[in-house]
């Protein structure tokens, strides 16, 4: 076992880090504030090569492997959440499922644009009626010679309004239930496709979340990926993908709330010397540091075990509900620790406690997780 990075992780570390610093962290609670995305700074990740990091070079990636993806993301998290959660979706959801189930003539078309950071993509699954249920799909798609007609409604889409592509989960036979469902590469600009309203959120407020809405959306059939049928697979594969993403965005908004507490704890005097001399601080410090440095290893070796091939439907369900745990209790002491401060937006930590709470939701619901574990571990 060795638990050294390599000095490509370190180069990777080194870079988001003076990315996040240099480019995120101006104006990071103004773009919270009025729920801005972040235009100009995703468009420079993307030149920076941090939208497709784990594509292969041919198709305008990064071939990076999965363990650096990890590093970044923890590192523009500890920032900026809504930034890292565009780039997860990016890279985790639609960049992967299209490079590992995309034909090539879809591969050259889209995801060459999407590695490279020249558009955006979107993960389309949740609907009003299908959150956790992912298998009970509303939207619908009826095959019509050489295209299918696309109605529905998606719910909560990342990159919402943003984004130039979505791939789109719908039914294609209900009377297969789940065996029926399929998946679509949906272009923004197609006639009947209405982007709906921005959400206003709790957290990740930078983040594009939006509603969509298909009205008798024209799909030619070599947008679907795969045969009729596979559109379950192809979400539920992807997202066991993503939930490293969202465990390593998890990871880095605690590290980015334990480092400012630490921080703080040095420089903020009560009773005479500073608070860090304080055993009730010091025991939330070192609380802060263990669980965090559990959560990383958790979520390094669910991408290391992706990156060797092997199953890391476990290990990607422990890191995912764990980190985000991590992130909310962290979180939460971290404004415990700066007092009164860390209840105005000055110091940040409010805003890290607010976006922490979405990552035991989406991409999965800690509740899902622990089915997903439980399932595993009882077989």
């Amino acid at each position: 076992m060795n638990f050294q990075l390599t000095e490509e992780h370190l180069a990777v570390q080194e870079a988001a880090r003076e990315f996040a610093q240099s480019e995120l962290l101006p104006e990071v609670i103004e773009r919270d504030t009025e729920a801005r995305f972040p235009h100009e700074q995703i468009e420079k990740m993307g030149e920076l090569g941090f939208m497709g990091m784990m594509v292969d070079p041919k198709y305008n990636g990064g071939g990076m492997d999965t363990i650096s993806y990890c590093i970044a993301m923890e590192e523009i998290s500890k920032i900026d959440a809504s930034a890292s959660v565009s780039m997860s979706v990016n890279n985790s959801l639609v960049c992967w499922g299209l490079e590992k189930y995309g034909s090539e003539a879809q591969k050259q078309k889209y995801l060459t644009r999407l590695a490279s950071g020249e558009i955006l993509g979107a993960f389309c699954l949740s609907e009003p009626e299908a959150g956790s249920d992912a298998t009970s799909q509303k939207t619908s798609a009826e095959l019509k010679g050489d295209h299918y007609i696309l109605n529905g409604t998606k719910n909560w889409i990342t990159n919402g309004s943003t984004a130039s592509v979505y791939l789109v989960i719908a039914q294609t036979d209900a009377s297969k239930a789940h065996k029926g469902i399929s998946v679509f590469i949906v272009e923004k600009d197609w006639e009947g496709f209405v982007v709906g309203k921005k959400e206003d959120k709790l957290g990740i407020r930078g983040s594009d979340t939006h509603s969509l809405m298909f009205t008798d959306v024209i799909v030619p059939v070599e947008n679907r990926i795969g045969e009729e049928g596979f559109g379950f697979t192809f979400a539920m594969e992807t997202l066991n993908g993503g939930r490293i993403g969202i465990a390593a965005q998890a990871l880095g908004i605690a590290s980015g709330a334990y480092e400012m507490s630490l921080a703080y704890s040095k420089e903020r005097k009560t009773f005479g010397k500073p608070i860090s001399e304080h055993q009730a601080i010091q025991f939330k410090l070192a609380d802060m540091a263990t669980q965090i440095e559990t959560a990383r290893l958790l979520v390094h070796k669910a991408a290391w075990l992706k990156d060797q091939g092997e199953d890391y439907t476990l290990a990607s369900a422990m890191a995912k509900v764990y980190a985000s745990e991590v992130a909310m209790n962290v979180s939460v002491e971290a404004v415990q620790v700066h007092g009164g401060y860390g209840y105005v937006k000055e110091y940040h930590v409010e805003r890290l406690m607010r976006d922490a709470k979405i990552t035991q939701i989406y991409e999965g619901t800690s509740e899902i997780q622990r089915i997903v574990i439980s399932r595993k571990i009882l077989k």
